[in-house]
């Protein structure tokens, strides 16, 4: 049976709205909402093609309880239904401090779970393999179990029962989670509190991708425009280095970002990365990492640059290596470009490299990821970050599909991207590494996730930190923010830049003025600059 639209109607008395939650859900089937349905109406004005979702909440014996109740017509038979009851026990009243989950938060769970139970029975498919977990971050909520005290088999099992997760993604994101223990702050670790990772963003690239969404500028002509724009950033840089002195901060991770940073000349990239190295590398400061992404942006000088101010990670994202699909999402280099800059980056000396690949790219194929990972294994890079192609809003790739420029049987489905991925992560295998941090997006082909792998000992700990926010990152540039982390309960307070590189200028020193705030709460001196 085909199913375009859904109707709703909820029993009164509970005052929680979960119209949003079954939405939500819905949208996991590509089911669209028509509406509320008209009180009163018989089941019999059901039109085929259409579904009823009726949904009641009860209070009983320290228990809550929710039904859902999903109705269809088959042409020519008399309405069906499919119900579906959950209960849990009534959560115990909290204070500020504490994570639990509220009967609000409970009660739209549930509703989620219901809906989900009974639309894989209704089409016999599975769209979601993360179940009704929607956020970026699963893995936060395997740390907040591990900080109860569960282990692996008690945790997996509460995420497929709790959570609806497929038991292999339950037993991926709990691996990785356990995985991470030893570097984020924990309750049987807490003496990181002084410890912080820096991130600098450089809002700047060759050229835009298709796929991309992140707030990332061409390179201005001008150089006056680059020129303002270098002095406010130093500055802000300035003014980190005197935050992290005066309140005697240990960088354990420094992050340039973007953008593509080494799209700025190799004069530039050298100021810049001289006064990080100066104000923020100290014998504390584990692993300093350059994204180079494009092999357009970087030439025999710039590795010189990374080389000398003591650069240890650089990530080179070719996404693919397949010469038409490069072209295809508008990066100006070859595969054979690609090959070149890493060798050279090995010869400099650099420890360790990062190559980032998507899965789901246009026109692509099994054979083509089969072919980018076996030219990405005979480079063998220390990370692989593995991506599943997301239709970002304000990227070229969905204006080009709303258009009618790209069609979506350009796009792999989500057959395919999933094969695509197991290939991939085959290939991986191989190569001795292990997943050490996840996340996910909206949008993502097949609902699936990105993954970064690491050979032994070389995981990145600033993607482990920025995804887990178990530790406070300082944020420096457009679009940068600082997430000021607490180390009671692991609370966070943010204060983020603007993205737009003029509005970032011209209002820098209200966002230097939030973060001095923020930090001097945190640590104690309140004392605002």
């Amino acid at each position: 049976m085909k199913i375009k639209d859904f109707f709703f109607t909820a029993s009164p008395g509970t005052g929680i709205n979960v119209s949003t939650a079954v939405r939500d859900t819905m949208v996991l089937f590509n089911v669209d909402e028509a509406g509320a349905w008209p009180e009163g109406a018989p089941l019999t004005e059901l039109k085929t093609g259409s579904l009823l979702v009726a949904s009641s909440v009860s209070y009983e014996e320290k228990k809550v309880c929710v039904k859902i109740t999903i109705s269809f017509c088959k042409p020519g038979v008399e309405p069906e239904s499919l119900t579906e009851f959950m209960c849990r026990p009534m959560p115990q009243e909290r204070s500020k401090s504490e994570d639990n989950e509220d009967i609000t938060g409970l009660v739209k769970r549930l509703v989620r779970l219901a809906v989900l139970e009974l639309m894989r029975k209704l089409t016999g498919s599975n769209p979601a393999p993360w179940g009704i977990l929607r956020g970026v971050r699963p893995t936060k909520i395997v740390h907040r179990l591990l900080d109860q005290g569960l282990i692996h088999d008690q945790i997996t099992a509460r995420l497929v029962k709790e959570y609806a997760l497929e038991p292999a993604k339950a037993d991926l994101v709990t691996g990785i989670a356990i995985h991470q223990r030893p570097v984020i702050s924990n309750p049987d670790n807490l003496v990181r509190e002084k410890k912080v990772s820096i991130y600098v963003g450089i809002p700047y690239c060759p050229s835009r991708c298709l796929y991309c969404s992140f707030p990332a500028f061409v390179l201005p002509e001008r150089r006056e425009e680059l020129n303002t724009f270098l002095r406010a950033i130093t500055r802000d840089i300035e003014s980190t280095i005197k935050l992290v002195a005066k309140f005697n901060l240990s960088v354990e991770s420094i992050y340039v970002g973007g953008g593509t940073p080494t799209s700025l000349a190799a004069a530039d990239l050298s100021s810049l990365l001289g006064l990080i190295k100066q104000g923020f590398k100290s014998v504390h400061t584990r692993e300093f990492t350059v994204e180079a992404g494009r092999p357009d942006s970087i030439n025999d000088e710039k590795i010189d640059v990374l080389r000398q101010y003591g650069v240890t990670r650089v990530s080179i994202n070719p996404q693919t290596m397949q010469d038409k699909t490069l072209k295809q999402i508008g990066r100006r280099h070859t595969v054979q470009d690609i090959i070149d800059i890493f060798a050279k980056i090995r010869h400099a000396g650099i420890p360790l490299i990062n190559m980032d690949v998507i899965a789901g790219l246009p026109g692509e194929t099994e054979a083509d990821m089969e072919d980018t990972m076996r030219q990405i294994a005979q480079l063998n890079p220390e990370n692989v970050t593995l991506h599943t192609l997301a239709l970002k809003r304000g990227s070229l790739l969905m204006e080009s599909l709303d258009s009618g420029m790209l069609t979506g049987q350009a796009l792999p489905n989500e057959i395919i991207t999933q094969a695509m991925l197991k290939n991939a992560a085959g290939y991986i295998a191989k190569m001795d590494m292990h997943p050490y941090y996840l996340y996910r997006q909206k949008y993502m082909t097949g609902n699936l996730e990105n993954i970064g792998y690491a050979k032994p000992e070389t995981d990145c700990l600033y993607n482990i930190q920025i995804m887990e926010e178990r530790q406070t990152i300082i944020g420096i540039g457009p679009a940068a923010g600082t997430k000021a982390v607490s180390p009671n309960h692991w609370r966070l307070q943010s204060s983020y830049n603007a993205k737009d590189v003029i509005s970032y200028i011209k209002n820098l020193d209200i966002y230097l003025n939030e973060r001095n705030i923020l930090l001097s709460r945190l640590y104690g001196d309140r004392e605002e600059d």
